[in-house]
């Protein structure tokens, strides 16, 4: 079964005096990317968040949230004394005694940078645990909507490779006439020419020439690669960059049928094979 790496999940709990609120959003990507939105005290924790979405999520590009509402406990704040009374005797040295007093000085530097400091605490190990199990229940969404999403991709591929194998047949049934049309037209432009050749080498020259046309092994080749992103699908690991090896390999494969055609109505059947093949590879760039 594939899955879509597009996926949101979301999940709330309620814990002490404290609300807190798990969102999750994928969208696709190459590799695992995990963009982290959390208050500073929980910073702690990332890494630990971080491996469970990646042991979860595989691959994509995630935007994890986490947010605490109403949390009556704030983190301490804390005056750096040091730094006020640095402050202070810079302003002092700036202003005379008769214009500030030291309390107005006072309320001055504790505006200033670094006047401040918020001391955060430990978070609780409970907490953190709820934490989790939120975060758990919010990936449990997520890898269900990838789940649902990827079996629509799923029905659009098994369509467009059913519309490529219709199309190869008709490739099949044009191939005998466009050899045959290729010698005639050889023959005619000969007898134009009305000079006299060597019928037996004229003859070997010919074969060697339309075996270069001949386009028997890249029908089957490309019939084996079809036969095989179906069976991918079949698999029940989500695999899209095995799935986007495939579809390079019937590109190929289509491509040289398209070099070799030297036949109108072939090139316009390869025409319709492209087009099918290209909207397999735009859905495919988005499967896990």
């Amino acid at each position: 079964m594939i899955q879509s790496m597009t996926g949101f999940g979301k999940s709330s709990l309620d814990f002490s005096n404290k609300k807190i609120n798990i969102q999750l959003r994928s969208l696709n990507s190459k590799r695992l990317d995990i963009y982290t939105r959390m208050p500073s005290e929980y910073r702690q924790k990332e890494l630990v968040l971080h491996k469970m979405i990646g042991d979860k999520l595989i691959r994509g590009k995630i935007d994890f949230s986490l947010h605490i509402e109403n949390a009556l406990e704030e983190g301490v704040n804390k005056l750096n004394k040091a730094v006020i009374q640095a402050y202070i005797k810079d302003l002092k040295s700036l202003v005379s005694d008769k214009d500030y007093s030291e309390i107005e000085l006072l309320k001055m530097a504790v505006q200033l940078p670094d006047a401040v400091t918020a001391e955060e605490e430990e978070v609780d190990e409970k907490e953190f645990e709820a934490i989790k199990e939120a975060l758990s229940e919010a990936l449990d969404q997520l890898i269900k909507f990838r789940e649902d999403e990827g079996q629509a991709l799923e029905k659009d591929f098994r369509l467009r490779i059913k519309l490529l194998m219709e199309l190869l047949e008709e490739v099949k049934k044009i191939d005998p006439s466009r050899i045959k049309n290729t010698r005639e037209r050889i023959y005619q432009a000969l007898e134009e020419l009305k000079v006299e050749v060597d019928q037996n080498r004229f003859e070997q020259e010919l074969v060697f020439y339309i075996e270069r046309y001949d386009i028997t092994e890249e029908i089957t080749r490309l019939e084996n690669h079809l036969e095989y992103f179906l069976k991918t699908l079949d698999i029940p690991e989500s695999n899209g960059r095995k799935l986007g090896f495939i579809t390079q390999e019937i590109g190929r494969e289509i491509n040289t049928i398209g070099s070799k055609s030297n036949d109108a109505s072939m090139q316009k059947v390869v025409v319709q094979m492209k087009d099918e093949l290209e909207k397999i590879k735009e859905q495919i760039l988005n499967v896990l």
